[in-house]
């Protein structure tokens, strides 16, 4: 018999009911296969079940370890190390590399070592779901109720499975504007996957995606039009922060066109023609739709258990990851809370610990990190300026640097890293950080570590730089930039 444990607020198992497991995981990507492992420490049955592996998803194609280790995070981030390698040839020459003739880039290659690192990270996520004990299952799983999960196979048989508790974990999934010819464009996931390189490529979007492939493609040579609703890219970061990517994604020579949505795409002998909204027309390989993502809930049958989403489909959760049935739990994108894998990860276990450690932990959301992987990187942790301001009861004191990296004083290069602090003026913690720089994820990465600990202005300011580095800056600011009072407008705007 399945062990019987209990969550504040449950009734009890009626003595004698019996589940095949005691917990049901829907979704094997990076939520699902933590919240399937560490439920299995603490003693738990577990199974999961996952579609098949295919690079591109589809009702019938996932694979082990989700949207970012196969269509996401990861192989993007392998493409920005590909287009990285242009702008390193470049900044060569005046460091004395002389490199004679042209320099062929083959983007068959790079795929070709891209999808193999994908396919065996998909083995590693079943090694480790096996080691642990985790019972894999393939199959696409819904609900038939509150404790039962029906696992259809692309052959069209099904199996029945029922669970003490399940957890939702399956994602989201890019979606595509409503325009004449939508057909004609692609997602990221796509993207990620092109037989060819475009030569000429029109992304629409001012996002994470939007704003690296157009990184990505320019820096693998392409030319790269970029479309966006508002006045600047990255909607809900940092203004100031905002700005500068907008600066370095032109110096790059990427062509940006604020203020302009697209409204109608056709086949042509040439390519793909692009209409915008401002009667523009430009011809394009491929048309890159990177206008956001949407819960993958609407086949698993939620209404069934009763289990309650939101308008646009992300399953209702308490603070706990519990749904608005009492068994059935969700965590990662699908429930549209901070759409990240780390986020995924945490939520994953603090539900375990709840439900199966004896321990009642509830996700932190607080300073929690994040880049933008363009070329140089976007990465920033805890409050923009306009945050603190909407949250502030007094004045926040900014500090600023810009400099021009070392390297870029050799390279000539024409591109300054910028750092940010926000700082309450009152009690003298640091609210933010963020950076616009090479390497940035990485400092910021120890900088999350510093704000969750809720480090002031005076710690960062007594703390010994590492000589000579563009980290020691964010312990070097010492002149005020500005003091900004919560009665200033922020450019919520833009």
């Amino acid at each position: 018999m399945a062990r019987k444990m209990l969550v504040d607020g449950e009734a009890p198992v009626a003595d004698g009911e019996q589940y095949d497991y005691d917990l049901f995981v829907i979704g094997a990507g990076s939520g699902g296969v933590r919240g399937s492992r560490t439920a299995a420490s603490f003693g738990a049955k577990v199974a999961i079940c996952e579609l098949p592996f295919h690079p591109i998803s589809s009702d019938w194609q996932g694979g082990h370890g989700g949207t970012c280790v196969i269509r996401g995070c990861v192989p993007k981030k392998i493409l920005v190390y590909g287009a990285s390698f242009r702008g390193e040839f470049e900044d060569s020459k005046n460091f004395g590399w002389e490199i004679n003739g042209d320099i062929n880039f083959n983007w068959k290659k790079l795929l070709e070592n891209k999808t193999n690192e994908i396919v065996r990270l998909n083995g590693v996520y079943q090694r480790i779901l096996g080691n642990s004990g985790v019972t894999m299952i393939e199959g696409a799983g819904s609900l038939v109720d509150a404790h039962t999960v029906e696992v259809s196979q692309p052959d069209g048989s099904k199996q029945r499975y029922t669970a003490k508790h399940i957890l939702i974990a399956t994602g989201s999934r890019a979606q595509r504007v409503n325009i004449p010819g939508k057909e004609l464009a692609i997602t990221s996931d796509e993207a990620l996957s092109l037989e060819e390189l475009p030569k000429r490529a029109v992304i629409l979007g001012g996002g994470y995606i939007a704003v690296e492939f157009a990184s990505i493609w320019r820096g693998m040579g392409a030319e790269v039009d970029l479309f966006y609703r508002r006045e600047l890219p990255l909607r809900g970061f940092d203004d100031e922060m905002r700005e500068v990517v907008a600066r370095n994604l032109e110096g790059r020579g990427i062509k940006l066109h604020p203020g302009t949505n697209l409204s109608e795409l056709s086949k042509t002998a040439d390519g793909i023609k692009v209409v915008t909204d401002k009667g523009e027309e430009l011809i394009a390989d491929v048309v890159l739709f990177a206008t956001g993502r949407t819960p993958n809930s609407d086949r698993l049958n939620l209404q069934v258990a009763g289990v309650e989403v939101d308008q646009i489909g992300a399953i209702k959760v308490d603070e706990y990851s519990r749904t608005s049935a009492p068994s059935v739990w969700a965590v990662g994108d699908v429930t549209n809370r901070i759409n990240l894998t780390p986020v995924a990860l945490m939520e994953a276990t603090c539900f375990s610990k709840t439900v199966f450690g004896g321990q009642q932990v509830k996700p932190d959301y607080r300073d929690v990190p994040c880049a933008v992987f363009s070329i140089p990187p976007l990465s920033v942790v805890g409050l923009s300026e306009q945050q603190a301001l909407e949250e502030a009861k007094g004045d926040i004191l900014v500090f600023t640097s810009s400099f021009n990296p070392m390297k870029n004083s050799i390279s000539k290069r024409q591109e300054k890293t910028i750092m940010k602090l926000v700082v309450d003026a009152e009690t003298d913690r640091v609210l933010g950080a963020s950076m616009c720089g090479p390497d940035a994820p990485e400092i910021i990465q120890g900088i999350a570590v510093a704000l969750k600990c809720g480090a002031t202005k005076a710690s960062f300011d007594s703390t010994v730089g590492i000589h000579p580095s563009a980290a020691e800056e964010f312990v070097t600011m010492r002149t005020l930039t500005r003091r900004v009072s919560p009665t200033s407008k922020p450019k919520t705007n833009l």
